[in-house]
């Protein structure tokens, strides 16, 4: 979190207190400020990193995880995509609370059930964000921790919970895998004390990843069984290394790694080159993996219905790289498909910039970002991710503008109180056509006088 100089913009100076106070407590306590509820349960960033996103699924029991952090998935295929999404699997996904919801004490629950007829239905969840990705010479880590089903046995025959990564160009097309990347930070079949960890590549059948079966390894969980006990898992997609480097972990001991020469350099820019990657959470019934591992066709008639997947907490932290935080050197480009942190701005009026974001922004503010490009294939949305503790009768718009402060805004989103100021959420908003390079604007507008917002970074969508 920033810290921000208390000169500056003088007439705002009791906010900003009150703000820097509220930072300091979170710099000291060495943790970084997801959510104010006190359930919070995202642990304390370690020393170096720094958190990109996360959800701690606090909420009211039965309540569906954050619309502005997850989608869902339903059906049995998406729309022009394969049938059982490929793999077989046998159950439709549903938005039911039945299915998925929050269970009140700060876990996500995916449950899988079979009604009356012999049919199942469960969830599955996708991120909005689909730019998970390392910074240049940095290291990416997705982690979460999971409670597998707490099923073994005949009973627990088909289970299959998983939590897993998608490169971003499978949105919207479905017949590109394996080339743009799957990276499985947890699977398991059958109720096994085993976590898979699996990286899918390249091209199917065959190819550098062996598909369809992909490359991986597998283990027991430490301590504890993986069934009714969490552990965390997580990968490490670490560029500050050469060759570049996939690590897989479990409660903190890496258990398998990819190299980049392994899979070879055009596998790996096929895969590492696009926007990035979203994270999925599911629990999938049956299937070619559970009935691989099996030997038979799963679920049978002995498994168990209404056994829940549950999910603490999912983290995305990022270390290392350079030219995040800063502007690009002179005549550099930003690519406005990578996140672009607030405070790298080229120029602004009234912002007061700290170590991670720009604050006290209110009406008439802007930070102006040079050099943007994006391609020749227009932008459908951008993403900000903001913050507010202005009251409920404040609020304000958080605009696009291209090549000047004062053209029209190509999109905006409106922001009220969030909570507080280190309560940041991500919100979405519309933009119109937009290609090639421009310096973009992002400017603050309201009716009032006030500060309404935080921004941490922003990004645009394809």
């Amino acid at each position: 979190m920033p810290t921000i100089d208390p000169l500056a913009r003088a007439a705002h100076h009791t906010r900003r207190r009150q703000v820097l106070a509220a930072l300091a407590t979170v710099v000291l306590a060495g943790t970084v400020a997801v959510t104010a509820d006190a359930q919070a349960s995202i642990p304390p960033t370690p020393s170096g990193w720094t958190l990109e996103w996360g959800d701690d699924f606090t909420g009211a029991a039965n309540a569906l995880p954050s619309a502005s952090n997850w989608i869902f998935t339903t059906g049995t295929q998406y729309p022009g995509g394969p049938a059982n999404f490929g793999t077989g699997e046998i159950q439709t996904y549903t938005t039911s609370s039945t299915n998925i919801g929050l269970d009140g004490s700060g876990n996500l629950r995916i449950t899988p059930v079979r009604n009356s007829a012999g049919q199942w239905t469960s969830a599955r969840i996708e991120t909005q964000r689909t730019n998970f990705k390392p910074p240049a010479g940095g290291v990416l880590r997705i982690e979460g921790r999971v409670q597998m089903p707490n099923v073994t046995g005949a009973a627990a025959a088909g289970y299959w919970p998983a939590f897993w990564a998608l490169g971003a160009p499978y949105r919207g097309n479905y017949w590109n895998w394996p080339g743009i990347g799957e990276l499985d930070i947890m699977e398991n079949v059958n109720g096994l004390n085993q976590v898979w960890g699996t990286l899918h590549c390249g091209v199917n059948p065959g190819g550098p990843c062996n598909e369809t079966n992909g490359i991986g390894a597998t283990r027991a969980c430490p301590n504890s069984a993986c069934q009714g006990t969490f552990h965390t898992y997580a990968i490490e997609w670490d560029t500050s290394v050469s060759p570049n480097l996939l690590r897989w972990y479990v409660d903190g001991t890496q258990f398998f790694q990819v190299s980049q020469s392994q899979v070879g350099a055009s596998y790996w820019s096929q895969m590492t080159d696009h926007n990035g990657y979203f994270i999925l959470l599911n629990v999938a019934m049956g299937g070619a993996f559970p009935n691989g591992v099996a030997g038979s066709s799963t679920p049978t008639a002995s498994t168990a219905s209404g056994v829940p997947m549950l999910v603490d907490y999912v983290a995305v932290y990022r270390k290392g790289g350079g030219g995040s935080t800063t502007p690009p050197p002179a005549g550099g480009t930003r690519d406005a498909y990578s996140t672009i942190q607030a405070e790298s701005f080229n120029a602004q009026n009234g912002v007061v910039a700290g170590a991670d974001q720009i604050g006290y922004l209110a009406n008439g503010d802007w930070a102006r970002y040079d050099n943007v490009n994006f391609g020749s294939t227009s932008a459908r949305d951008f993403v900000a991710r903001v913050a507010s503790g202005a009251g409920g009768s404040v609020s304000g718009l958080v605009q696009v503008r291209l090549d000047s402060a004062t053209s029209s805004p190509i999109g905006s989103f409106a922001i009220g109180d969030t909570g507080g100021w280190s309560s940041f959420r991500e919100v979405p908003g519309n933009v119109g056509a937009v290609t090639g390079t421009h310096t973009v604007y992002l400017t603050f507008s309201s009716g009032q006088p006030a500060d309404f917002v935080n921004v941490d970074w922003f990004v645009f969508r394809r």
